[in-house]
């Protein structure tokens, strides 16, 4: 059984990154396409979704892990 947040934009300017930060309060790798790929037609809407627009967020979708950063040194 899969987990399933569903949320309604009801302010203007609003796009899917800043309602997956407001949702998670940060923004794991990869989430926003698994958001896409779960909510078909989404990204036809455009980069500030129209008032109204119904959004299911698939939570069993969250990475758990960060990937890991590769620290380069300018003096080793």
């Amino acid at each position: 059984m899969s987990t399933i947040k569903t949320v309604t934009v009801t302010g203007e300017g609003v796009t899917l990154s800043a309602m997956v930060w407001r949702l998670l309060k940060r923004q794991p790798v990869g989430f926003v396409e698994a958001v896409l790929d779960f909510n078909p037609g989404l990204a036809k809407l455009g980069a500030y979704l129209p008032v109204g627009t119904v959004v299911n967020f698939p939570l069993d979708a969250i990475p758990t892990q960060q990937p890991t950063r590769q620290v380069v040194r300018l003096w080793d």
